[in-house]
């Protein structure tokens, strides 16, 4: 059993030599400086807290930076805190702090204040950005003579999205700018890594050849290299629903992967698997976009009549599936003879 060395009284436990009330009386438990400086991207209003940028509201980026600089003397532990925040200006707050306390099993509760001041600064990632920073080129091409639009727009949705889904993980990695170019289209990137990983990406997507090549821009500060890498994907001619000539069949293309892809056989309806290493004999035999239509009047089994889709004269044609007269089929044309493409 200890004593009071101030009042006199038993206690259990000392600090000091004092109870617990004479050691809490008129002491300060916690400390808040005059004022906390707190950093916000102009322009991606991300706040700075412990040397990382975080996205986080107003109210709670102010209320973040209080509890951050708030300090107990030994002995004292917070158990939590309320806080009041008192917006004075756009760049100024007061915020005050009411501490819940623990001194060695006691309860104890404690006020400070602070004001927390915004400063306006600019990120990391978003000065790279708008300095135009980047390390990598994805140079996306197609097999003919122009990448279509519907292909560009895909191609780059995928990028986009891939970028967004490492962007997450890792703020560092953007999309400086797109260009389009003869052919195609550029994508400068903020990471090395991040082109390789879009070219494998396009590249299993679309069964793409892709090609790397390194350029020597400059020196860093040590006499390291520095170079910028560009990513070559060279799409396909070909495309999933266009007609190809596989082995010397025409087919209608279903899908293309990283593994190769499957086509449906014109002449008996039947599908097929392509190696990946056969997809470049594969050839184009005729765009999706430049099928041919015709109207069904009428159906025999397994053929139907269908109108001529250029002298409108009935013609005969072999079916996989279920058409019935009023609907519409894709026809093309081989050495004169129309052919449904389901």
């Amino acid at each position: 059993m200890n004593f009071c060395v101030k009042c006199g009284r038993d206690c259990e436990e000392s600090l000091d030599g004092l109870c617990i009330d004479c050691w809490l009386d008129g002491r300060k438990l916690t400390e808040l400086p005059h004022h906390v400086d707190l950093k916000v991207c102009t322009n991606c209003g991300e706040f700075s807290f412990n040397d990382r940028w975080v996205k986080k509201t107003m109210e709670v980026a102010v209320q973040d930076a209080a509890a951050d600089a708030l300090r107990v003397i030994r002995d004292v532990k917070v158990n939590s805190v309320a806080m009041d925040v008192e917006c004075q200006d756009l760049y100024v707050y007061v915020v005050n702090v009411h501490a819940y306390c623990d001194v060695l099993g006691y309860e104890a509760e404690d006020d400070s204040s602070t004001i927390v001041r915004i400063k306006n600064n600019v990120c990391k990632r978003c000065s790279r950005q708008l300095g135009s920073y980047y390390e990598a080129i994805l140079q996306i091409r197609s097999g003919s003579k122009e990448l279509t639009p519907e292909m560009r727009e895909e191609t780059l949705a995928m990028v986009e999205n891939s970028v967004a889904r490492q962007a997450a993980n890792n703020r560092s990695l953007f999309i400086t700018k797109m260009e389009l170019v003869t052919g195609g289209v550029d994508v400068y990137l903020s990471s090395m890594s991040l082109g390789k990983s879009l070219a494998r990406e396009l590249g299993d997507a679309y069964c793409a050849e892709t090609k790397e090549s390194p350029k020597l821009v400059g020196q860093t500060t040590d006499g390291q290299d520095m170079y910028r890498l560009t990513y070559l994907v060279r799409l396909p001619e070909f495309h999933s629903g266009d007609v190809v000539i596989v082995n010397g069949r025409h087919c209608k293309l279903l899908r293309v992967s990283g593994h190769g892809g499957r086509v449906l056989d014109l002449m008996d309806f039947r599908e097929r698997a392509v190696r990946r290493a056969d997809l470049p004999d594969v050839k184009l035999y005729e765009k999706e976009s430049d099928l041919r239509e015709a109207t069904v009047i009428n159906r025999s089994g397994s053929e139907i009549q269908a109108l001529h889709p250029d002298n409108y004269s009935t013609i005969d044609l072999r079916i996989p599936d279920d058409y019935e007269p009023g609907d519409t089929v894709r026809l093309v044309s081989i050495d004169d003879v129309f052919y449904v493409v389901p």
